[in-house]
């Protein structure tokens, strides 16, 4: 890698190197639209999977209209490393097409309402007639079964029904949902983990099989113990801002200069050592304050004399004392910090990759870092239908046979070989 020029703090990777991630021998069809789908691909792609997204014509993957400053900045980001097939699913050739492709895959993804793959002729048995060995991630809001299982469900729902957005929210004050897709992603990080898991029961069994993939499953299993909370206590967790219904000290202070940062003291070592820091040792041995339990109960004072002591100092010196007496607290930092962050620049957390609008731009790394086979960056989101005619190549399908494809309208090609 190389320092990038003008005003990027990060590090340019060049395309082209070799892919050596561990699943550089597995190809992904890609037929889901928007993010938990392809989250999912991504981390695959990521780790040497040849994604191939298949497209629908005329406007493809409507992530591509999800726009900022009016860039396809999502596509760009999250379909990184990836193939494109523009494909008319209404067309004499999608069933044929489809199973050439079918064919040479190991794993197909789709996001489609429960019961659509069967209409269009594409349920599991007659996907495993084609490919025995073929993985299905099935994506969806609600999973396959189940009384609401043929509801159209987007994240936002499913934060809605899972009992995040009841609990996130300030004191007092009414529930709110998260400001990005955070169902999604985290639907996507489980979708990629059962597909290589899914992948290694194939290696003893020889045989695929479905995963049903619920963004309703996948949010509640993060939320915390909360039907058991209920059960012990018999009342659901209050809304707290940014404080911790667990330990205390645990929020966000505001410094003399105008700043943020945030501190967590979940140890009762840690919530120890920060009330030496602040020169308050005497509440280590105060009843009221030196068990968590005994600090739950007394929260407000707990809060106002960290909360004090950190508003009456600077962003920089709060830190400085917290980090020499190695007290949990981080900055509360916007995009804009974290681009003139030093940890942030050393570990290449983003990269600027060459992107054909703006020359280049910057993306996350590859999460997490592989020691022995590495996740690469290889190439740009791709155009629609970008490699068409490549991928039906490499399926089998003859010259005449893409033409004919290409002149019936079935496919989009922005390139031939």
């Amino acid at each position: 890698m190389t320092q990038s020029t003008g005003q990027s703090p990060w590090k340019t990777a060049s395309f082209g190197g070799d892919n050596t991630g561990p699943l550089n021998d597995i190809r992904v069809l890609d037929m889901s639209r928007l993010v938990a789908g392809n989250m999912a691909s991504l981390q695959l792609a990521d780790f040497g999977a040849e994604v191939i997204k298949i497209e629908p014509l005329p406007a493809g993957d409507p992530l591509r209209s999800w726009k900022q400053g009016g860039e396809t900045t999502f596509w760009k980001v999250y379909a990184r490393n990836k193939k494109s097939i523009g494909l008319n699913f209404r067309s004499s050739d999608f069933h044929d097409i489809m199973t050439g492709l079918i064919k040479t895959a190991d794993v197909l993804i789709e996001n489609f309402r429960p019961g659509t793959l069967e209409k269009m002729g594409l349920g599991l048995d007659r996907l495993h007639a084609i490919n025995p060995g073929l993985i299905l991630l099935r994506v969806s809001g609600f999973g396959q079964t189940g009384p609401y299982s043929a509801r159209p469900g987007f994240g936002t729902l499913v934060e809605s029904m899972s009992g995040f957005a009841h609990r996130n929210g300030e004191c007092g004050g009414g529930p709110l949902l998260p400001p990005l897709a955070l169902a999604d992603m985290i639907s996507g990080l489980y979708g990629a983990n059962a597909v290589s898991m899914a992948l290694r029961a194939r290696d003893r069994t020889g045989k695929g099989q479905m995963i049903d993939l619920a963004l309703l499953d996948s949010i509640v299993s993060v939320l915390g113990p909360e039907a058991l909370d209920l059960q012990v206590t018999g009342t659901p967790k209050p809304r707290i801002g940014n404080q911790s219904n667990i330990n205390i000290p645990r929020n966000v202070y505001e410094t003399s200069d105008g700043h943020f940062l945030s501190i967590s003291a979940s140890t009762p070592q840690m919530a120890a050592r920060l009330f030496d820091t602040i020169g308050r040792a005497d509440m280590n041995d105060d009843p009221r304050f030196n068990t968590n339990e005994a600090r739950m109960q007394h929260r407000p004072i707990v809060d106002s004399v960290v909360a004090d002591w950190i508003s009456a100092r600077k962003r920089d010196d709060v830190m400085a004392v917290f980090v020499e007496a190695g007290v949990t607290i981080a900055p509360l930092y916007s995009i804009a910090d974290i681009c003139h962050d030093p940890h942030f620049i050393d570990r290449e957390i983003y990269s600027d990759i060459p992107d054909d609008d703006l020359g280049t731009i910057p993306v996350h790394k590859p999460v997490p870092t592989l020691s022995d086979t590495p996740a690469t960056l290889r190439m740009a989101a791709p155009k629609l239908g970008q490699h068409s005619w490549e991928i039906l190549q490499s399926a089998g399908f003859d010259t005449d046979s893409i033409t004919g494809f290409l002149n019936r309208n079935s496919i989009k090609s922005s390139s031939t070989l």
